[in-house]
């Protein structure tokens, strides 16, 4: 999240004149500079061949038409990132929080047209300093409106926010996050450093990868830096993220915003970057960032508009790093069970101690980090498959998982 003690950048939004005949498509797009509207980008997306979602429509108080900031020079030279920005653009937003003289901004994406928004918790909780946010939304056509917090959820640093106003909006549009593949081409679209509706184009580098970063509850004693990666030095306990990594160039001020496919679908919500500094202080992108992937946040966002918070499922085992520290020949990479609580889904499902958990839900487990992302991604009483290795011998079960609100 961009900190800037209280100020909060906003970019003068861009207003053309009233045309003074009907034009064309064809002939706005011949202009030396075109600004086009997502409408306009879906149609652009025949041209350089993007399949980009139909109906999208960019209309602001029900009577002025908005044109969203994407400028084309050479319709000639245009790629799928112009069409895929222009279907997901309308749907993105900029995200101002302030607390005292505290302030930040990130991003986030519309879910419904009644105003329901998705960012991550340290966006709303300023890294976890305040329970109180007083928050301000700017849409891709420069509108501002106020908005409140609906909930969060820290186990995935996200939240759901929310603005009332007499018009609609334009939801992202999800994509199956369990179908993307290392390699495919990925568009982030959001506010580094204030600068909003900034678009930035790489690819997916790796899947199933298990980041810690600081908790972003609230209120917490001084600041948690969700943004962060969690260090030893740290004085907060860490929470295990399950995302999707990608080179596309993301900065402070792009959590909470979009992850968006050749489609202009919603693949993952920006949430970290890795930092190559040692003074653990926000800096610039490097080429890995990190993003929640969308099955998930679909999941926590439609819980916390129903019910103000997100459930979390609970395995029941106390597990740690499998390490070869014996070079032992019947050595497995996984999870080390520990302990197994009495009465627990693991206990349930004959899960012992010194057993060592290597595949969850299909998923290789090489780390006790991975399993505890793995598990808390799933919903309350859900039901997973947990492979095992007892000695020499592997077994797979059906697990009923349990409900981590128990633990409170």
């Amino acid at each position: 999240m961009n900190q800037f003690n209280g100020q909060f950048l906003y970019d003068t939004p861009a207003t053309a004149p009233a045309p003074k005949r009907k034009v064309s498509l064809k002939q706005r797009l011949a202009k030396r500079t075109t600004l086009l509207t997502g409408s306009a980008a879906i149609a652009l997306g025949s041209i350089v061949g993007a399949t980009v979602g139909g109906g999208v429509a960019v209309l602001a108080f029900n009577y002025i038409q908005s044109p969203a900031p994407i400028v084309v020079n050479n319709a000639k030279s245009v790629t799928w990132v112009t069409a895929a920005a222009g279907a997901a653009q309308p749907s993105v937003v900029t995200i101002s929080v302030s607390s005292g003289a505290d302030g930040g901004n990130g991003s986030g994406e519309f879910l419904t047209e009644d105003g329901y928004i998705l960012t991550n918790t340290h966006v709303v909780t300023l890294d976890g300093a305040t329970a109180n946010p007083s928050i301000e939304v700017k849409t891709f056509d420069g509108h501002v409106y106020s908005a409140k917090l609906i909930g969060t959820d820290p186990t995935n640093d996200l939240a759901v926010i929310k603005i009332n106003a007499n018009t609609t909006f334009t939801p992202i549009k999800f994509a199956d996050s369990d179908k993307i593949n290392v390699g495919d081409s990925v568009v982030a679209i959001g506010a580094p450093l204030g600068l909003s509706n900034t678009v930035t184009e790489g690819i997916v580098s790796a899947l199933n990868r298990t980041i810690q970063v600081s908790s972003a509850a609230a209120p917490q004693n001084g600041s948690g830096g969700g943004l962060q990666l969690w260090n030893n030095q740290s004085t907060v306990a860490p929470i295990n993220l399950d995302v999707i990594q990608t080179d596309a160039a993301i900065n402070p001020g792009n959590s909470g915003g979009a992850l968006v496919n050749q489609s202009g679908e919603l693949v993952g919500v920006n949430v970290a970057i890795a930092s190559a500094g040692s003074s653990g202080g926000q800096s610039g992108n490097i080429g890995v960032g990190f993003a929640i992937p969308s099955n998930t946040a679909k999941r926590i966002a439609t819980e916390i508009m129903k019910n103000g918070k997100a459930s979390h499922a609970l395995l029941g085992a106390q597990v740690s790093d499998s390490t070869n520290s014996s070079a032992s020949a019947s050595f497995t990479v996984g999870a080390l069970v520990r302990s197994v609580t009495a009465n627990s889904a693991a206990d349930k499902a004959g899960i012992k101690a010194n057993d060592v958990i290597v595949k969850f839900n299909q998923r290789a487990i090489t780390s006790a980090g991975e399993l505890m992302a793995a598990v808390r991604q799933q919903p309350a009483g859900a039901t997973a498959t947990v492979e095992y290795v007892r000695g020499s011998e592997h077994s797979t079960v059906s697990v009923t998982l349990g409900d981590a609100a128990n633990l409170n």
